[in-house]
């Protein structure tokens, strides 16, 4: 896989650039974190019944709070775009969601129609069932195929953390990285669990400070975000936002 890795950086221009900044999150004082709270989530709405009365009560909520993003199904991307308007809160969609295993051109695809709909941020799924296969180039085309579909937009790579052993995860993310990842996220919410303190702490160790690290799935009281925080989160996906930040 090592070789894999490092023919791939050299394709896509000697390595990630990613778009997390070193320190931006990761590496501050968690007090510094907590001032802004609502800045790290991305608040999410994926149900598959979700209508359009509750993606305006969703932009409606993140501009309250001001979150990082708000993150919809494709199908909702332009409509947050017109709610959400020239505020700060991002649109992010989610690709090949929530198992992974569309074709890479039509993730690509997916992801390109997203950002032209108003989506600046991307969570995709990895390929799941190549990666336990063991097919290492079709899991880091896949990636690079999104990466390169959406330009300089952020980019956040769901490897399911559930599904897998330590080592697994570490090489989930070596990939991804290399790939042009901006972060790792823990899980859909769908799939194998939700976000958990050592699959946290586990990204983090392996990305270091080359990525960011999405903790989702799961987050549901204030005490759970600031653990997955100190863990070494950046960016928490959360749907029970209003809750959470409520909550004491």
């Amino acid at each position: 896989m090592g070789q894999i890795v490092v023919e791939t950086q050299a394709r896509i221009g000697g390595g990630a650039q990613p778009h997390w900044v070193p320190g931006s999150r990761y590496g501050q004082a968690v007090n510094d974190v907590e001032k802004n709270l609502a800045g790290c989530i991305d608040h999410t709405l994926l149900s598959a019944d979700a209508d359009q009365e509750d993606i305006e009560r969703l932009c409606q909520q993140a501009l309250k709070w001001s979150t990082a993003s708000v993150c919809v199904n494709p199908i909702w991307v332009s409509l947050a775009s017109r709610n959400l308007g020239a505020s700060t809160v991002r649109v992010c969609s989610v690709v090949g969601f929530p198992f992974g295993a569309s074709l890479s051109a039509l993730k690509a695809k997916e992801a390109h129609m997203a950002v032209e709909e108003g989506a600046s941020e991307i969570d995709m799924v990895m390929a799941l069932g190549k990666f336990r296969s063991g097919c290492w180039e079709f899991v880091l085309d896949d990636i690079l195929q999104v990466r390169q579909a959406i330009g300089d937009l952020v980019l956040k790579v769901i490897v399911e953390t559930g599904l897998w052993e330590d080592h697994q995860i570490v090489q989930a993310a070596t990939i991804s990285v290399a790939a042009g990842a901006d972060y790792l996220k823990t899980s859909t919410g769908f799939l194998a669990g939700g976000a958990t303190l050592p699959a946290v702490r586990l990204l983090r160790t392996a990305v270091g400070v080359t990525a960011g690290v999405k903790a989702s799935g799961g987050i549901k009281t204030r005490q759970a975000a600031w653990s997955m925080i100190a863990a070494g989160a950046d960016r928490l996906g959360c749907s029970q936002t209003e809750v959470l930040l409520q909550g004491e």
